[in-house]
């Protein structure tokens, strides 16, 4: 790699990737709706660019030899139109400028949620299929996209797709944020037998899990058109971590749980009462929601240990001291 573009490279995932980039002296440029102090401060270009926008991104993505492409809008609910324009236009635009400009190598970064079918998983790996019980239109948009990005893969252009789970580390403004700010408000309930097994990822990990990923395809090419998990390799106990959060950030425990069927039923009151009313507003619980709390969802990373080299640089253990030193947005 010697001119990178890093898509959403001013996020938390796509600002670590190029602090990695950076910090191997290779040029980066950061595509995004703002320009990032951050990452200029460690030697980036930062462009804003709109990823809707085709003619924009093609002229961004010259002269590049690897694009990685995190950019994208997350969250469990909004206007379909929205991830669609962003989450899946945006990815096709990428693409093309990506073949119009004979770029080498296209990471794009994922989430297991593409496999979620409203089941448990453990210890899944990439043969499972993608999932046709969409519940959000997160998942659905990713689903898309994800095929796009691994279909388009060539001899010209090779393509692969990363896919952390529950992304966390210093200076997370999503996950913990979030999970913190309910359990302050007392809004935050256990849901099922509380049982379920997850993957954690630490922002780090997933970080270098993108680079070697784009090593790879440089080189011997044997993840090209291929999806990989990847964590920390070892799956906690969701609502075991999330009561030790709340002891070491000084939270109230967490007192009141709700079986799995009465929260999927709630979800899906509250998500018919928004559309009517208030779809703009994203309600407290939904059906894929109480999926997430309630059922396991962790998977191997053998196929990204043995395709990628990749390792866990950074234990969940020295993770969670970084983070509760570094604090939080």
């Amino acid at each position: 790699m010697k001119r990178v573009l890093v898509t959403g490279g001013g996020g938390f995932v796509g600002l670590h990737i190029v602090k990695q980039l950076c910090a191997a002296d290779v040029e980066c440029i950061v595509l995004g709706r703002n320009i990032y102090p951050e990452a200029q401060a460690l030697g980036a270009t930062s462009v804003q660019c709109d990823i809707r926008d085709a003619v924009a991104v093609e002229r961004v993505i010259t002269g590049i030899d690897t694009v990685f492409h995190v950019a994208a809008l997350a969250g469990i609910w909004g206007a379909w139109e929205d991830y669609h324009q962003i989450n899946i236009i945006g990815t096709e635009n990428v693409i093309t400028a990506c073949r119009k400009n004979k770029v080498q190598n296209l990471i794009y970064t994922s989430t297991p949620s593409v496999v979620f079918n409203g089941d448990d998983i453990v210890l899944g790996d990439e043969s499972l299929p993608y999932g046709e019980k969409v519940l959000c239109n997160y998942q659905k948009s990713k689903i898309i996209a994800e095929k796009n990005i691994l279909e388009s893969n060539n001899d010209t252009l090779k393509t692969c797709a990363i896919r952390p789970h529950l992304v966390w580390g210093p200076g997370d403004p999503h996950l913990i944020p979030r999970l913190l700010e309910r359990g302050r408000k007392g809004q935050l309930k256990k849901v099922g037998n509380c049982d379920n097994l997850v993957d954690i990822s630490y922002v780090e990990n997933v970080a270098l899990a993108h680079i070697l990923a784009a090593k790879n395809l440089e080189s011997t090419g044997t993840a090209a058109g291929k999806p990989y998990f990847v964590s920390q390799g070892e799956p906690v106990n969701l609502w075991d971590w999330v009561d030790e959060l709340f002891v070491a950030y000084k939270v109230p425990a967490i007192k009141k749980r709700v079986p799995f069927p009465v929260a999927y039923a709630a979800g899906a009151l509250l998500e018919a009462i928004h559309k009517l009313f208030a779809p703009s507003k994203e309600p407290k619980m939904t059906r894929f929601l109480a999926e997430q709390l309630a059922k396991s969802h962790c998977f191997s990373i053998e196929n990204a240990i043995q395709d990628l080299g990749y390792h866990v640089k950074i234990s969940t253990e020295e993770g969670m001291g970084r983070m509760l030193a570094g604090g939080l947005k």
